[in-house]
C-alpha cells in the first residue's frame, strides 16, 4: 500500500473484535526534540491476532504504516496532526507517532 492509496477502513464485525481491547491501549507520556514531538503507543498483545492481515506488512510481518483513518479506526485516540512513522520492531505492539512540534499552537490560530 502506498501513501496515495485510500485507506483500508475496518468493517463492523472487525471493529466489533477490536472493542475489548481499546481501554488497555496505553499512551506514552509526550518528548520532543527541536522539530517533533513524540509518543508511543502500545497496543495490547493479545489486539494484534484481531487486527486485519492486511494491516501488516508481509515482509516483516509488523504492522504497516497506517494512515490517520486506519489508527483511529483500530481505536486510538489523539488530538489532530499526529502520523505514525514506525514500528518498535523488537516490540511489534509498540507503534511510534510524531507530529510537528508546537502543532496545536501554530494551527489553533488559523481557525
Amino acid at each position: 500500500m502506498s501513501r496515495s492509496d485510500p485507506p483500508r477502513l475496518l468493517t463492523a464485525s472487525e471493529r466489533a473484535r477490536l472493542e475489548e481491547f481499546i481501554d488497555q491501549i496505553h499512551y506514552s507520556p509526550r518528548y520532543a526534540d527541536d522539530e517533533f514531538e513524540y509518543r508511543h503507543v502500545m497496543l495490547p498483545k493479545a489486539m494484534l491476532k484481531v487486527i486485519p492481515r492486511d494491516y501488516f506488512n508481509p515482509e516483516t510481518g509488523t504492522l504497516r504504516i497506517l494512515k490517520e483513518e486506519e489508527w483511529r479506526g483500530l481505536g486510538i485516540t489523539q488530538s489532530l496532526g499526529w502520523e505514525m512513522y514506525e514500528v518498535h520492531v523488537p516490540e511489534p505492539h509498540i507503534l511510534l507517532f510524531k507530529r510537528e512540534k508546537d502543532y496545536q499552537l501554530k494551527y489553533a490560530q488559523r481557525r
